[in-house]
């Protein structure tokens, strides 16, 4: 009963709301810092990028979002699954100013409208817009990145910037990438190494280089929020 009453579009437009708010509040009353300004800044100024995290640092990320309109840069669209989790978390960032591509970077082959997808990417990416994609969404194994990632950088010619974020005061979740929920009133950091260009013909290849430099993102994080 309580998973039918879930799957209720009204129930979850409610949740999301409730969820929401509260996510604006704790980041809004978390002290934050930027560690890799220079990698960052020609995107926060409006360049296209591909900006990747992994899924566990999803409910920290809109700080990126919220620099990024201060200084009016493009419009952000995230990718997002069409599961039943999927449709939970585009609900909840729509609510950021975030603008929803519905796919996934599928491990075996294009998932169910994933070519639809990669075409929408392309087009914001050529006109001049920013993609925020999780590549060990939406259901893992927990960072391991899915090709696509790479694909779209590989296609579009527009580099990929590693990405995370990190909060002194948090709950972590019992959920398969161990995701991280900010408490009010913590310090917390938002991490952005150095852009990965990928060749037109070497996505295959630079995939390993993208994970690893989430992961270290992600490490960083972590360190200068102890």
């Amino acid at each position: 009963m309580i998973k039918r009453l879930l799957r209720q579009p009204a129930v979850l437009r409610v949740l999301a709301g409730l969820l929401g708010h509260y996510l604006a509040f704790a980041l809004r009353t978390t002290r934050w810092t930027l560690d890799g300004a220079e990698h960052v800044a020609p995107y926060l100024a409006g360049h296209p990028v591909i900006a990747a995290f992994w899924h566990e640092r999803l409910p920290l990320m809109p700080e990126l979002w919220r620099r990024a309109r201060q200084q009016s840069g493009p419009r952000m669209n995230v990718l997002i699954s069409r599961h039943f989790d999927g449709r939970f978390i585009a609900l909840l960032l729509t609510r950021f100013g975030l603008n929803i591509v519905h796919g996934s970077t599928a491990r075996h082959g294009q998932d169910r409208g994933g070519a639809a997808s990669l075409r929408q990417m392309l087009e914001r990416l050529a006109g001049g817009e920013q993609i925020a994609i999780t590549p060990d969404g939406p259901r893992g194994p927990r960072r391991q990145a899915a090709p696509g990632v790479a694909q779209l950088a590989a296609m579009s010619g527009v580099p990929v910037l590693p990405c995370a974020a990190q909060t002194s005061r948090r709950v972590t979740l019992n959920s398969w990438d161990r995701m991280v929920l900010p408490l009010p009133f913590g310090r917390g950091t938002l991490v952005c190494g150095p852009p990965i260009a990928v060749g037109r013909d070497d996505a295959s290849g630079t995939l390993p280089a993208i994970a690893a430099a989430l992961t270290v993102a992600a490490e960083r994080a972590d360190r200068l929020c102890r």
